[in-house]
């Protein structure tokens, strides 16, 4: 390898970790400081000629980060917010395509209509990298996190296949049927992939016993959704969000605490990597951009103003689709309070003993199930309320960002003013990401939001403490309680056990001398803990908790199982 490319590597991974330190102490996020130093290196005399082949992003880097962050959505708030997340990820980018694509047509004479409506597809979709940093800093509610997040997974997709199909309207004729048919097969042949191979990752990955294994096989997860999918003629994207969600929503009953605890840090740390690295990128490649202009005998001011009104255009109409979807979400909220009553009222008919002689007992779980969950889906609506401050600063969040630049440098290298349609879509992303992710903190305070309701949060972990301890108590109070051999618990490891259940303090084990007792407690707590994680599922399917709160819960058990795992390798010699 060239030593000059492993030199620019590290320097870029130390210049990635000293801006993100330095970020953290000045309170500004860290993808806005790696864009302006970006910008500032780029101009250095000497420095190389930075070009990246835009697949590299695309087919390199999008698949593991969006992947990595649909594993730690809770699938059932994707689902409660699924209706503002469809909205803003596809409606308001097919919208937002439709308009700009009308203004560059206007505003670049011989480019043509598809090539025009091509780069609409290329700025439509928001990178909530950067929101989401300043969200989770500030405080956000973890609502609107969750819509930010989810707009983020899924739009990138809907740009991607409006940008394909634009793209093959400047060779053919393209009728709009078509791209709506075309959309449709992109959207349903990912999902179906995404479901298979988040299945199958899950289920291989049960089989195996080394964290590090389950690991290095969840590296190239994304990239078996992407590629199936693409040589389908579906959204690689989409099919590699996907699977994350699968992933993120059965590997806790199915995946042990340890793979699932070595898997979140390592992810992480690819993730802040590749984020940091793509930004940093996006701020490096603004001279290459410039000059490229220059070359082709183009005006790059020229580039910059339009670039400036495709921004102000994007911005203004997220505001003016976010209006009337606050509106709407309202209004589903108070149809589904309305509703209420009726639903419990059909909860207690489920509950009567008559009913199971006319239904079957599967049956009548069955419904029981769905409306709890329909209940349980009302009082978060009630709770998570979603008023126009919040809209305010949704509609302020539409900060575009690398992606937008490496879709754009993916055009045909025939198509009219090339040079200048990779500026313009630089610009549209620069202008959005820091002029709205630098003010975006300041309208956050000025509209004085309030985040999470810590005392509620709080009391909720009790409550599902209590009821986890409650399963445990079970358990324990079970008299045919035994050993996997056949053989009772001794006296003092089922007190010790129930001490545990009742205290939560963590996973402390006994200090006998015996041997034997002190694995009996290591069985009995792992069969505590198998019951309170199943516990844990049913009560994460019924949505009778608060992701947050099932999250902590989670962890907390995920940790005392693995130091419960270790204490056999901790007692082998060397």
């Amino acid at each position: 390898m060239d030593l000059t490319a492993i030199v620019i590597v590290i320097g870029a991974v130390v210049a990635i970790v000293a801006v993100a330190a330095v970020s953290d102490r000045i309170a500004v996020a860290a993808p806005l400081s790696l864009v302006v130093v970006g910008i500032g290196l780029s101009f250095l005399p000497g420095l190389p000629k930075i070009e990246v082949d835009p697949e590299w992003i695309l087919a390199g880097a999008l698949p593991p980060l969006l992947y990595a962050t649909a594993v730690r959505m809770p699938a059932h708030d994707f689902r409660r917010d699924f209706k503002a997340i469809a909205g803003l990820a596809v409606l308001l980018v097919v919208l937002t395509t439709v308009c700009s694509g009308l203004l560059f047509d206007t505003l670049l004479p011989g480019l043509g209509l598809a090539s025009a409506l091509a780069l609409g597809a290329i700025i439509s979709p928001t990178d909530a990298v950067a929101a989401t940093s300043v969200g989770k800093r500030l405080g956000l509610p973890s609502r609107l996190l969750t819509i930010l997040e989810g707009e983020g997974l899924v739009n990138d997709a809907s740009s991607l296949v409006l940008l394909s199909s634009a793209v093959a309207a400047t060779t053919v004729t393209v009728h709009l049927w078509k791209v709506g048919v075309d959309f449709v097969y992109a959207v349903v042949v990912a999902v179906a992939v995404g479901l298979v191979i988040g299945y199958l990752n899950v289920r291989v990955r049960s089989t195996l016993k080394d964290p590090v294994l389950g690991t290095a096989v969840s590296f190239i997860v994304p990239f078996l959704a992407w590629v199936p999918a693409t040589e389908l003629g579906a959204s690689g994207v989409l099919a590699a969000v996907v699977t994350g969600l699968v992933t993120g929503h059965q590997g806790p009953g199915l995946l042990p605490a340890r793979d699932r605890l070595a898997e979140t840090v390592n992810w992480e740390t690819v993730a802040f990597l590749l984020e940091s690295g793509i930004f940093l990128l996006m701020g490096l490649q603004l001279k290459t951009l410039v000059d490229a202009d220059d070359a082709a005998g183009l005006s790059p001011v020229q580039a910059v103003w339009i670039g400036l009104a495709a921004a102000a255009v994007a911005v203004v109409l997220r505001m003016m689709f976010v209006a009337p979807l606050v509106g709407v979400l309202r209004r589903d909220a108070a149809r589904a309070v309305s509703a209420k009553p009726e639903l419990e009222k059909m909860q207690s008919r489920v509950a009567d003993p008559e009913l199971l002689g006319r239904i079957s007992p599967r049956r009548v779980e069955h419904i029981g199930q769905r409306v709890t969950r329909l209940l349980a889906d009302i009082d978060f609506l009630v709770a998570e309320g979603f008023g126009w401050r919040g809209g305010v600063v949704l509609a302020w969040s539409g900060m575009r960002g690398v992606v937008t630049v490496a879709a754009a440098e993916s055009l045909p290298d025939d198509t009219p003013y090339r040079p200048q349609l990779v500026l313009i879509a630089f610009v549209v992303a620069g202008t959005t990401l820091l002029a709205q992710g630098l003010t975006l903190p300041r309208v956050i305070r000025v509209l004085k939001i309030s985040g999470d309701d810590v005392a509620a949060d709080r009391a909720e972990y009790h409550d599902l403490l209590a009821d986890l301890t409650g399963t445990a108590q079970a358990i324990l109070d079970d008299p045919d309680l035994c050993l996997p051999d056949g053989s009772p618990y001794s006296a003092a490891v089922l007190d010790r056990a129930r001490q545990e259940a009742l205290g939560r303090s963590g996973a402390a084990v006994p200090d006998e001398e015996n041997a034997d007792p002190r694995e009996q407690y290591r069985q009995l707590m792992l069969q505590l803990l198998a019951a309170e994680r199943a516990r844990l599922l049913a009560v994460r399917s019924a949505g009778s908790y608060t992701s947050r709160t099932l999250t902590r819960a989670q962890r907390s058990m995920d940790l005392m199982e693995a130091t419960l795992q270790q204490i056999p390798d901790l007692a082998e010699p060397g």
